[in-house]
């Protein structure tokens, strides 16, 4: 297991997620089903280990089709783009007119299917397929980013709205986009 490409995807997806619309997602769900954390966790849980683990498999695949050169320059670009990305802060619509679910089954399914597709194309997904194609180390990739989403959205459902009033988001979001940025930059420069 390289420990190195574990802690820098548990460490950047973390605080790429603060603020997210997934950890919005969370804070919703928690505030619809308060009774059913463990069952929102779940879904969470399965909706990212399944998402991160074809994306870090794809930035991975990506580098035996792209040379090195040329690799270097697309993830250097990458990062820098995700730690702008950033700087732009999310918002969710309420679904006021979803279906209510009451059964802890109905919200595991509900939220892993919500978290599934509102990863997709997501800044932490991106960030997953730069990473992947970064280290050649997958599973660490995937374990690392899987721990990030977990350690940002399992406080928001546990702890709900009170979670987002007490952290400074833009601060949060500031750290967690001079990090992409800084990776960015020691990817163009030192490969």
């Amino acid at each position: 297991m390289d420990i190195s490409a574990l802690a820098i995807s548990t460490g950047v997806v973390a605080l790429a997620e603060m603020g997210d619309k997934t950890q919005l997602l969370s804070l919703m769900l928690a505030a619809r089903y308060p009774k059913q954390a463990l069952g929102i966790i779940g879904g969470i849980f399965i909706a990212t280990i399944a998402n991160h683990a074809c994306a870090a498999f794809l930035g991975h695949w990506l580098t035996s089709l792209v040379s090195a050169n040329i690799l270097k320059w697309v993830l250097g670009l990458s990062f820098l783009g995700i730690g702008l990305w950033l700087l732009v802060p999310d918002h969710i619509d309420d679904a006021a007119d979803s279906k209510v679910a009451d059964k802890a089954l109905q919200v595991f399914m509900l939220t892993t299917g919500l978290f599934f597709l509102a990863e997709m194309g997501d800044k932490t997904q991106i960030a997953t397929i730069a990473l992947g194609a970064k280290y050649a180390d997958v599973l660490s990739v995937t374990i690392g980013t899987t721990l990030g989403m977990m350690l940002a959205n399992a406080p928001a459902v546990w702890i709900g709205q009170k979670f987002t009033q007490r952290l400074p988001l833009r601060w949060v979001h500031g750290v967690a986009a001079i990090t992409f940025i800084a990776i960015g930059l020691a990817t163009l420069i030192w490969g």
